[in-house]
């Protein structure tokens, strides 16, 4: 299968280059100095993601896909490249950033990636009409920010993705849409390559350079595999990415709850809070990982159920993600909103 074959030359593209984008890093001043905020004790080269672009061009190169979106797919990508690689380097202003992902969303909107309708129970759907390029806006600078602000530890935001990129094709095999799943395992192999060298003890991160286009690239690929799911066609590729979107809602509400910016940065992501607990850095991040895996089976199951087994699947993954978010302090120790429900019903129960 030529698809495996992409996945495995991928693989050992980005394997070979990354330690000469490191060195290229350290050349031009590509580098992530310790701080407060971070986790590592000296400074690293951060613009690892550019061996996961070139291998993934090195994939198109072999499956040499034809879709009327791949074009501008890969000028949007190469957009997104540019601006984490300049944010890498010259540390850009969040405008700025801004800026670079809403120009590369508007390209591939323009190529007709976009949200025309949602898929309902009983074979309905709701068209959205007018809203569809501000929702398929939305989702596409969310999911891209959300893989970026969960890349904190060695390993964590490229394993996530990996884990994404295995769901995406599975769930693509399973409805016949071999363009998404070329799309998925090329990047699949592409970050694969790249991990080896970034699980920790990293010896490269992968910068916005990677986590940016890493997030754009599944956004969109997510967008245009799971369109046609039957039950609740945008449910499933949230459940897919619960792990990064999980983190960046509770990042908001963390915000809101104790009356600061939004722009704030801090150190109460997922991974942190797992830190502060006791878990060590190799702990947490697997752990993550796992997290993700069963979030993946989960849409997996979900996209395969009736819609009552699916409805049960949806509400037990909400829930589930809730009290993980309390138990760890996600917003902070005293918001437990479920958790003060259900020791008040068993206190009642006891009485």
């Amino acid at each position: 299968m030529l698809e495996i074959l992409a996945l495995i030359i991928c693989f050992l593209v980005a394997l070979i280059a990354t330690p000469y984008i490191k060195k290229l890093a350290f050349r031009i001043g590509a580098t992530d100095a310790p701080n407060g905020r971070k986790v590592h004790q000296e400074a690293m080269a951060r613009i690892g993601g550019l061996a996961i672009y070139f291998a993934f061009l090195v994939g198109l190169v072999i499956l040499q896909p034809e879709s009327s979106y791949l074009l501008p797919m890969l000028i949007a990508g190469t957009i997104i490249i540019l601006t984490g690689f300049m944010d890498d380097v010259k540390e850009l202003s969040p405008k700025v950033k801004l800026l670079g992902q809403l120009a590369a969303a508007v390209v591939v909107i323009a190529g007709g990636v976009r949200i025309d309708f949602i898929n309902l129970p009983f074979e309905t759907q709701m068209q959205l009409g007018w809203l569809s390029i501000p929702l398929t806006l939305l989702w596409i600078i969310g999911i891209t920010n959300a893989i970026n602000l969960i890349d904190g530890l060695d390993g964590l935001a490229a394993g996530v993705s990996s884990i994404v990129l295995v769901t995406i094709a599975s769930l693509a095999a399973l409805q016949g849409n071999i363009f998404i799943v070329g799309m998925a395992l090329i990047l699949l192999g592409s970050t694969l390559g790249f991990l080896w060298h970034n699980f920790h003890p990293a010896k490269i991160f992968m910068g916005d350079t990677g986590s940016l286009f890493l997030g754009f690239m599944i956004a969109v690929i997510s967008l245009l595999g799971f369109k046609n799911v039957t039950l609740f066609s945008l449910v499933v590729p949230v459940m897919v990415l619960a792990v990064p979107i999980s983190d960046t809602f509770y990042a908001i509400v963390r915000r809101l709850v104790n009356n600061k910016p939004l722009s704030a940065p801090d150190k109460s992501h997922m991974h942190h809070c797992l830190l502060r607990i006791g878990y060590s850095h190799r702990q947490t991040v697997l752990l993550i990982y796992a997290m993700s895996a069963l979030f993946g089976l989960a849409a997996v199951a979900f996209t395969l159920s009736t819609l009552w087994v699916a409805l049960l699947v949806l509400t037990t993954v909400i829930i589930a993600t809730e009290l993980l978010a309390e138990r760890i302090g996600l917003v902070n120790e005293e918001f437990r909103p479920v958790g003060k429900f259900l020791d008040r019903f068993n206190g009642t129960k006891r009485t």
